[in-house]
């Protein structure tokens, strides 16, 4: 396995992650951090520790969810493309995938052999050119890996 966690020694098996969302999603998620403690810290006496705990249990809550925003991404491998979007993730065998595309969602969408549509969060059109030339990255990998 090479540094980038990839498989393989080839470029084309660099995972696929969005750059845009994660840049937003850490910086908004250390913000929050900043915030809400201070927030915890300061406030004035007549809150009471319950509420100041509230107040971290909030924060961690919206930072876990821009965790999981900034960690989106699409790993492929030799046998397949693992995808992990926010709150699901699945493993993909090449033949599975039919094409690749944007639909009318900000990311790339996958149509299945068996007739359903997985998003590809990983790929989104907020990267502008980088996001198409991922997707055609994709869609090669797709051509060249489902046809062995």
């Amino acid at each position: 396995m090479s540094s980038d966690g990839t498989r393989s020694g080839s470029s084309d098996m660099r995972p696929f992650g969005p750059r845009r969302t994660r840049q937003v999603a850490l910086a908004l998620g250390v913000g929050v951090t900043v915030l809400v403690v201070a927030l915890a810290l300061l406030v004035p006496n007549e809150f009471q520790w319950p509420d100041r705990v509230g107040f971290l249990l909030v924060g961690a809550l919206i930072d876990g969810f821009l965790w999981r925003q900034a960690t989106v991404r699409a790993v492929p491998s030799e046998r397949g493309l693992h995808v992990r979007n926010l709150f699901l993730h699945r493993d993909l065998e090449w033949t599975q995938v039919v094409s690749v595309r944007f639909g009318e969602r900000p990311w790339v969408q996958l149509d299945l052999a068996d007739g359903d549509t997985l998003a590809v969060m990983g790929i989104q059109r907020s990267d502008g050119e980088l996001a198409i030339a991922e997707s055609r990255r994709l869609a090669q990998l797709v051509q060249d890996r489902s046809s062995r």
